[in-house]
């Protein structure tokens, strides 16, 4: 039951929220993301975790604009890349330890955490906030092969939401507008 008095944030990581709701077959109306979390209690922070370029005409830069304006916090990492062992270049957008120091740093204001990831890696995060008193939900798919949330992962989580059963509340409506291209000004119409 949603309690207003309830402190939540988000945690999205932006690359994996795509690509699961892809393999699911729909597209994440974040609108309608924001507006659903919402009505479970008070929103700290929204944030949004993505791998950037920095090119002002990147692909993902009205998504993110858009983001910024309306009440997500958007945090950027630059994609590095590094010589591969066979001398080609390989990218590196890791955006872990971004989510890991904004989640650390917010636990002592919050009392719910919801991420929205599938990589193992985080049970320590998730167990380190919990010691904090903090309640934390992953929203994952069991229902992805490729995407399939890591077993230690969910099983250290308070509580597992699958992202499939979460269409309806999520999914962008074919009549809606979607996110502006390279002339907008970042803003849903």
């Amino acid at each position: 039951m949603p309690d207003p008095r309830q402190r939540l944030a988000l945690f999205i990581d932006g690359a994996y929220l795509a690509s699961a709701a892809a393999a699911l077959g729909f597209e994440t109306d974040f609108k309608r993301l924001l507006q659903a979390f919402r009505l479970q209690g008070t929103m700290v922070r929204a944030a949004y975790y993505s791998a950037s370029d920095d090119q002002p005409r990147a692909p993902l830069r009205p998504l993110l604009d858009w983001l910024a304006y309306n009440g997500y916090t958007v945090f950027g990492r630059k994609i590095r890349s590094y010589p591969g062992p066979d001398g080609v270049r390989k990218k590196l957008p890791r955006i872990e330890l971004e989510i890991v120091i904004h989640a650390m740093d917010l636990s002592p204001r919050i009392d719910h955490m919801i991420l929205f990831s599938a990589n193992g890696d985080f049970r320590r995060l998730v167990a380190a906030v919990q010691r904090r008193g903090v309640r934390v939900t992953v929203v994952s798919t069991l229902h992805a092969p490729t995407l399939i949330v890591a077993d230690e992962l969910r099983r250290q989580a308070d509580a597992f939401v699958e992202l499939r059963d979460l269409r309806s509340s999520l999914e962008r409506r074919s009549g809606d507008a979607v996110v502006q291209g390279d002339e907008g000004d970042g803003k849903k119409e």
